[in-house]
């Protein structure tokens, strides 16, 4: 059985993943656009404000007209939002105007009315007013052709209210990866179903969807398959045929009834072990030009590979920013196997880090737990309470 060490696998599983992910763009609905990463510079299309408008509910004046308050002055018009309001303000008069109107033409200031005492056809303006005083200019916000938003930006419900406003439809973003997973195993089934003798729930196609999803990819498609070839090979050719990557658990190790390696060997694909701890087991095929990733079946197996070998490109992929390398100190011994580099389970507490149950690949209650991988070099045996070691969170 061939070997490699984490590294070198990473460098393979790059190298099949950077062409097929390679960044590709697509217009989405601005409705539809939350959470996703813009692709292109965005400018404004127009001015915004579009037009003069009322910073308040108050009265439309010009500002000389109210220097020597308190003054009173006739009132012939009311404005309101959505008016296309009257065409210029008399001289000596006001306008009743609300809210987000349109300031006539000849007004350039605006009463509040808590400064006012006004009836039906006049006000008495009590506070004078400088030029300019709750006007909204045009373009005061945004003016057309001005850079809205950086390339790169992950949209939030501002930015979409931001497009919103000044009329836009749609928007560029990077197109997420498109995934498909595939577990395999006679003995999975499916949460909610009545379990038989020697049958377990199958939590990686759980596990992986949602890890897909929150590094950036879009899950096309999720499939169980049994240990029969036949099935397999048709569940895979249905998922290449609607995804850029494939990733399956399961059936990978050296064992009998190990249908990935079964189907995907002949096409050219590897079986191997990977110097790691859990993880060991992994496969990389290429069917059709389609990437194909093969992690094994033991639930934290399964989600570590995912860690390991698969987070980092999605995320590329998809314009998120990657996950930053953290160092933390142990506040506990421990112990490693040499030739084997471990990721061992990990919870941050006061002080550093520790460790979280043990190195089984099955405790998948003690994964849950925690919330970082905590990575011992393969050629370390033990490390010491105070030693600094790199951590990945989860």
């Amino acid at each position: 059985m061939t070997s490699r060490s984490v590294d070198e696998h990473v460098s393979r599983v790059r190298a099949l993943l950077e062409p097929a992910l390679a960044r590709r763009t697509e217009l989405v609905a601005v409705t539809a656009a939350l959470g996703r990463v813009l692709a292109d510079d965005v400018h404004s299309p127009l001015d915004l404000p579009l037009f003069r408008n009322s910073q308040m509910d108050g009265f439309a004046v010009a500002a000389a007209s109210v220097t020597d308050a308190p003054v009173t002055l006739p009132v012939a018009v009311t404005v309101a939002a959505g008016d296309a309001g009257p065409a210029r303000l008399e001289p000596g008069t006001a306008v009743r105007i609300m809210t987000g109107a349109p300031v006539p033409e000849g007004a350039d200031a605006i009463v509040p009315v808590e400064d006012t005492e006004s009836t039906t056809d006049a006000v008495t303006v009590r506070v004078a007013r400088r030029e300019g005083e709750y006007v909204r200019e045009r373009g005061s916000d945004v003016r057309a052709g001005t850079l809205l938003l950086a390339a790169g930006a992950t949209l939030t419900a501002r930015h979409l209210s931001m497009f919103a406003a000044v009329g836009m439809v749609e928007v560029p973003v990077l197109r997420r990866p498109r995934i498909a997973v595939i577990t395999t195993g006679a003995e999975l089934v499916g949460a909610g179903l009545p379990l038989r003798p020697g049958q377990i729930y199958d939590s990686n196609s759980i596990a992986l969807s949602a890890s897909l999803a929150a590094n950036g990819a879009e899950v096309v498609s999720v499939d169980r398959s049994t240990d029969d070839p036949e099935q397999f090979r048709e569940i895979l050719y249905r998922a290449i045929a609607s995804a850029d990557a494939v990733i399956t658990s399961g059936g990978v190790s050296m064992g009998e009834f190990e249908v990935v390696r079964e189907v995907l060997t002949p096409l050219g694909g590897w079986f191997g072990h990977v110097a790691m701890q859990p993880g060991g087991p992994q496969g990389l095929a290429e069917v059709d030009g389609v990437p194909v990733l093969n992690f094994p079946g033991n639930p934290v197996s399964t989600l570590v590979s995912f860690e390991v070998f698969a987070r980092s490109e999605l995320r590329r992929a998809g314009g998120l920013a990657p996950v930053a390398e953290e160092r933390a100190p142990l506040t506990v011994a421990l112990t490693s196997a040499a030739g084997k580099r471990q990721f061992l389970r990990g919870r941050r507490v006061d002080g550093g880090v520790t460790l979280e149950s043990g190195p089984g690949s099955h405790l998948v209650a003690a994964l849950a737990r925690a919330d970082v991988l905590i990575d011992v070099p393969a050629d370390v045996t033990a490390m010491e309470v105070g030693d600094d070691v790199r951590v990945w969170q989860l």
